[in-house]
C-alpha cells in the first residue's frame, strides 16, 4: 500500500542527492563519515558538529534530531545508490539482464560500502530491524524504485501488463536476505555466482 510518507521518501531519495545548502552538505559529510567511523549508537549530534567544524545549534538549525540527520544521512547514500544502479544496467537492452545485473550490483555495493556495509558489520543489532520489522520506509522506496523500473520494461517490451509490485517485492527481499545472512547453501561467493543465481530463479519472475 502507497502512503504519503513513502511517496515522500522515494521522491527524496530519487532526487538530486546533494541538498542546496553548502552548509547542509558539509554537515552530511560530517555524519556520514561519523556514522561510518563509529556508527549510529556511539554517535551523537555533538559528534558530527564537532567532525563539521560547526556548533551543535548549526546543526539542529537544519536537523531538528539525530533522527532526522541519521535519515536525511542514508537517504542521501540511498540516492547514490540508485544513480549507480541506474548506470550499471541502463546500456542492457532488455529487463531480464538488467534485474540480473541489478541484483549483483546491489549486492557488491551495499557490502563495499562504508556506511551501509560497515553498519552492518559495526551495528548489526541496529541496522536489523530497520532493515526488517521496522523497514517500512527503506524497504517500500526500493520495491517502488524497481516497480517504476519494472513498468517501463511492461511498455517497452510488450509485456502484460500486470502490476509489477508484487515481483518487485519478492525480488527486494530476496536481496536484503542475501545481504543480512550471506551464509547459505547457496554459492554466491563471487559475482559470476550471483549472476547465476538471478539468472536461474530472480529474471523468470518477470514471466510469472
Amino acid at each position: 500500500m502507497r502512503t504519503d510518507t513513502n511517496d515522500s521518501w522515494l521522491t527524496r531519495a530519487l532526487a538530486p542527492p546533494e541538498p542546496e545548502d553548502r552548509m547542509a552538505r558539509r554537515i552530511l559529510d560530517a555524519a556520514l563519515e561519523q556514522f561510518t567511523l563509529l556508527g549510529l549508537r556511539r554517535s551523537s549530534v555533538d559528534d558530527v558538529a564537532k567532525r563539521a567544524g560547526v556548533s551543535r545549534v548549526t546543526v539542529y538549525r537544519r536537523f531538528r534530531t539525530k533522527d532526522q540527520l541519521v535519515e536525511e544521512t542514508l537517504l542521501r547514500e540511498l540516492g547514490r545508490f540508485f544513480e549507480r544502479l541506474d548506470s550499471a544496467v541502463a546500456p542492457l537492452p532488455t529487463m531480464k539482464e538488467r534485474v540480473v545485473e541489478g541484483f549483483v550490483t546491489a549486492l557488491r555495493h551495499t557490502r563495499a560500502h562504508p556506511l551501509f556495509g560497515g553498519l552492518l558489520r559495526l551495528e548489526p543489532e541496529v541496522v536489523l530491524p530497520h532493515l526488517t520489522v521496522q523497514g517500512a520506509s527503506t524497504l517500500s522506496v526500493t520495491v517502488e524504485y524497481l516497480t517504476v523500473h519494472l513498468r517501463r520494461a511492461q511498455q517497452a517490451e510488450g509485456r502484460p501488463d500486470d502490476d509489477p509490485r508484487p515481483v518487485a517485492e519478492l525480488m527486494v527481499r530476496v536481496a536484503v536476505s542475501f545481504l543480512l545472512n550471506p551464509a547459505s547453501c547457496i554459492e554466491m561467493e563471487d559475482e559470476d555466482q550471483a549472476r547465476a543465481f538471478a539468472r536461474r530463479y530472480l529474471a523468470p519472475l518477470l514471466d510469472a
